[in-house]
């Protein structure tokens, strides 16, 4: 670094350029969206921890993609929305990492238990009658660990890999949060070995798996359509639909955004695509498994009947 040049302390996030009025509505739209998100994905959480019938691996599993999206959203909105409410947009260089490698972390984890939850689905259906001895408690404990963890360790590896680079201004990351290909572009050194860990850890956790995915529905959509009854196909598709539709949104944006060459023109487009996956995502996920899942109606029905009657109790003695 020469001279005349200086560390960044602190970036600008650059946002929407809109005006007051537009960033006050999308504040409190964003607001009602963020804040159903975190009550929809704790209901779920919620209703498998305390209802048995969802004492099963693929609650364990949806358990933790519930946690997974309600840290992911937190990790970005609050300060996102902080932001339009703020002229001042600035962020530390030590929170702007951090946020990084969390956002980082919890996309990995999130397309891994993803993974595991498709191996889950595969197993229930292509091979039932060894569901229980296959997917036993301790399986579903260390493939749950192992996403944990292989997500943090990636995410170290692109946090280390950023804290390398000299940052000298100018500081303005053009967008929504501290997103690192959009801090890349601010390093006034190569970042080549930075694009070439990103590419590879793409294929680590979207390419790779995606395919890994392909293949065990190909085998359940097979193993579907040999079933005998109209119950048992309708109640397949209905748990596999849920979940294809989670993947396809996730690994569809993310592969968009990471994998396909980035232009100037692209910017904006990757701010939106980038909010889809921090906002909407964790709103659209819980819907989706709630929505269409029988099993988790009826838990959030018995909780209801639960409630009220306890109500009543208390009205009784109270009277």
């Amino acid at each position: 670094m020469g001279g005349n040049q200086s560390w960044v302390t602190e970036f600008i996030l650059v946002g929407f350029h809109l005006s007051a009025e537009r960033e006050l509505l999308l504040f409190w739209i964003f607001s009602l969206l963020y804040i159903f998100s975190l009550m929809a994905n704790g209901m779920i959480l919620g209703l498998i921890c305390l209802d048995p019938s969802l004492h099963t691996p693929m609650y364990f599993f949806l358990s933790h993609l519930a946690i997974i999206d309600m840290s992911y959203a937190s990790n970005n909105v609050p300060k996102m929305l902080a932001n339009l409410l703020n002229e001042k947009r600035t962020i530390s260089f030590v929170s702007c990492i951090l946020q990084t490698f969390l956002y980082l972390a919890f996309a990995a984890t999130e397309c891994l238990i993803l993974v595991v939850m498709s191996y889950d689905r595969y197993v229930a259906i292509c091979h039932p009658l060894q569901y229980t001895v296959i997917m036993t408690w301790r399986v579903c404990m260390i493939l749950a660990l192992m996403s944990w963890s292989c997500g943090l360790a990636l995410s170290l590896v692109h946090a280390i890999l950023l804290l390398r680079l000299p940052f000298c201004g100018p500081p303005h990351v053009n967008h929504l949060f501290c997103e690192i290909l959009s801090i890349l572009k601010l390093a006034c050194a190569d970042t080549w070995v930075n694009q070439v860990v990103i590419f590879a850890a793409c294929v680590f956790v979207l390419v790779g798996p995606l395919c890994l995915m392909l293949v065990s529905y190909m085998h359940i959509l097979w193993a579907i359509l040999k079933m005998q009854t109209k119950e048992g196909r309708r109640k397949a598709f209905s748990t596999c639909s849920s979940h294809l539709c989670v993947v396809g949104l996730f690994f569809g944006i993310a592969m968009v955004v990471y994998m396909v060459p980035d232009s100037n023109q692209r910017e904006e487009q990757e701010k939106m695509l980038s909010l889809f996956h921090s906002l909407f995502n964790p709103v659209l996920n819980p819907l989706i498994y709630s929505l269409r899942n029988a099993q988790v109606k009826g838990a959030l029905h018995r909780a209801l009947q639960r409630m009220s009657s306890m109500k009543g109790v208390d009205r009784v003695l109270v009277g």
